[in-house]
């Protein structure tokens, strides 16, 4: 019969060889690999990010692998460096010796040489054996360490700073006016109270630890009630959507500039930073100037608004509000302000604008507000990949960053001011600090959402988009070399966020031909919040009125006059120059709008959440 020849009916198929059902098997095999592909990936990104996510919790949202190669690169280094490894070992030697020679002498009551102060080591008694001997030994091992990790090259080295950074951490946290025991005022004051300031301490931390848990408000804030104490300028809200509510002020005067003024302040914190007690309030001077207000309120954003992204912010956030303002007061441009990321966001909408033919700004003011991230200062050590994919996998979970997180990164970066310290007043002395509008502010945190931040890091941090004029808004390019409208620019001395040098970068993005940078003392947040008249204040200004100059950071710092007080009257100049001479009459909230112009009273719905 031939091989070929059909089967008969009911015929038993013959069993097939062990090596054709291992060929089928490998074929189905290869066939689901191939059918999901995508979802094998899927879940090995996944099981990555909860591993990370679990991380993250011992770590408090660090990145060890970060810390580990930047120290590992710091032995290297020194390894293949004999001159520095000589030089090292013989300051260590030196300051050994001048710790054991000081000490033979301290036990006589010699004093602490002059420096210590910067230590922490301000009071008399720190010059009464042993406690001077500590001061001394401390503060030569510290600049020891200093030395060892701050070379030369540590500026233009993301690993050096790092170990800089985690190697401050580690000798603040050793000073010995961190503990009871090598601390003389701690001492003293225990031994005054009989011990009452420890039993205080200790009932502070419980109370601490309780709120941490339920999830309530410092102590202390309960005296600077939104809509009571601060946020308390007269205003509506006249504009709501699922991100943001616009207020508008009522007027202060009987007329006012024709042109509008919209403050977007960051959505990493409550708007009302601008808007604190009556005496510190940027909102109430303006109004009381005669401008017409409008102010953003973020919404504090929880998991539901976990895939809101860059482009919501810059949609529903910023030209949401815009529209509304050119609604609710046609024909008339508008001077714009930006405060921090919101500084940012209003420079990536009035370029994207700009781009598109519509230029509706009479001025932009960006105050400590960042277009360049090439060097952003202290706050680099906590962006790089790593750490970015490991406060994503955090967020991932919840759907937003907690502000808890980010109040955490911010203190690590003056650990002995902003946890050290506060930590022993409040454990050890047994004091709870006496906060002001600004402090009690600070405590009152926002979240982000989980796309926005990742977006925002990625994008603007690592990758600098804007300035690289790779951001795109809608597909389209974002080039900050559109602006054509006059600017105001603010920087502060001491910021942290975003370092005055990095601010001022700006001026050779845009070449305006109408530019002003302002330097002024203070900080990230003081220095922007300073009042009208503020004693300790000062600035530098400086206008350039072509398109084509521009200075180092160094030069404008030569050229700029020091002046002394307050910013804020030198940029209500500015703004006077660049309104229109004619003054309208006082515009009542929400005129223009029709009937249902205006939801609620101000400060909103959204900042009390």
């Amino acid at each position: 019969m031939s091989a070929h020849a059909k089967k008969k009916p009911g015929a038993r198929p013959q069993p097939r060889t062990p090596g054709a059902r291992n060929a089928d098997s490998a074929q189905r095999a290869r066939k689901a690999r191939a059918a999901a592909p995508s979802t094998e990936a899927a879940s090995k990104a996944e099981i990555a990010r909860q591993l990370r996510a679990q991380l993250a919790a011992l770590t408090g949202g660090l990145a060890p692998d970060d810390y580990l190669k930047a120290w590992w690169e710091w032995y290297l280094k020194l390894a293949t460096q004999p001159p520095r490894q000589a030089q090292l070992a013989h300051s260590a030697y030196e300051k050994t010796l001048d710790s054991l020679q000081f000490m033979t002498r301290a036990a006589g009551g010699a004093p602490l040489a002059p420096g210590h102060e910067e230590l922490g080591f301000t009071d008399a008694a720190w010059n009464v054996w042993p406690f001077n001997a500590y001061a001394r030994a401390y503060g030569n091992w510290a600049s020891w360490w200093k030395q060892a990790l701050t070379p030369a090259a540590a500026a233009a080295d993301p690993d050096l700073s790092r170990v800089n950074f985690s190697g401050r951490l580690l000798l603040e946290a050793a000073s010995p006016a961190n503990f009871l025991y090598t601390n003389p005022e701690l001492l003293k004051r225990t031994a005054a109270e009989s011990g009452q300031n420890l039993i205080r301490g200790l009932k502070n931390w419980l109370e601490d630890a309780q709120r941490v848990a339920r999830g309530g408000r410092v102590a202390g804030t309960e005296h600077f009630e939104v809509g009571k104490d601060v946020a308390v300028t007269p205003g509506k809200v006249v504009f709501r959507n699922r991100l943001i509510e616009l207020l508008q002020y009522a007027p202060q005067t009987p007329d006012v500039y024709a042109e509008p003024i919209l403050i977007t302040p960051a959505w990493i914190m409550k708007y009302y930073i601008l808007d604190l007690s009556p005496r510190n309030s940027l909102v109430r001077y303006l109004v009381e100037q005669g401008h017409t207000v409008f102010m953003i309120s973020w919404k504090n954003p929880d998991a539901a608004d976990r895939e809101l992204g860059l482009d919501d912010y810059l949609q529903l956030g910023f030209l949401d509000a815009l529209a509304e303002v050119r609604r609710l007061i046609p024909r008339q441009k508008v001077h714009a302000v930006g405060y921090c990321i919101g500084g940012t966001l209003l420079a990536i909408a009035a370029a994207a604008l700009a781009g598109a033919g519509d230029e509706p700004f009479a001025s932009l003011t960006l105050l400590a507000a960042q277009t360049d991230f090439s060097e952003p200062g202290e706050l680099s050590v906590f962006i790089t990949p790593n750490q970015i994919a490991m406060l994503e996998a955090m967020m991932h979970k919840s759907g937003v960053l907690e502000s808890e997180r980010m109040g955490a990164a911010f203190a690590l970066l003056r650990s002995r001011d902003l946890l050290w310290g506060p930590a022993v007043d409040q454990y050890v002395r047994g004091e709870r600090p006496k906060l002001n509008d600004l402090m009690a502010w600070n405590a009152d945190g926002t979240r982000m959402p989980w796309r926005m931040h990742s977006e925002y890091l990625e994008r603007l941090y690592l990758r600098n988009e804007l300035a690289r004029g790779e951001f795109t808004v809608k597909g389209e390019p974002v080039r900050l070399s559109a602006l054509g409208a006059p600017l105001f620019v603010v920087g502060t001395e001491t910021d942290h966020v975003a370092p005055w040098r990095s601010v001022y970068k700006l001026r050779s993005l845009t070449r305006s031909p109408d530019y002003t940078f302002l330097l002024t003392s203070g900080g990230h947040n003081a220095g922007i919040v300073s009042g009208p008249v503020h004693p300790k204040r000062r600035h530098r200004v400086l206008t350039w009125s072509n398109a084509a100059e521009t200075l180092t950071p160094d030069e404008w710092l030569k050229r700029a006059p020091q002046r002394e007080g307050s910013w804020w009257p030198a940029w209500q100049r500015w703004l006077i120059e660049h309104s229109s001479a004619r003054r309208e009459p006082a515009r009542s909230v929400g005129a223009g709008g029709g009937p249902s112009a205006t939801l609620e009273d101000a400060p909103g719905s959204y900042v009390r959440q």
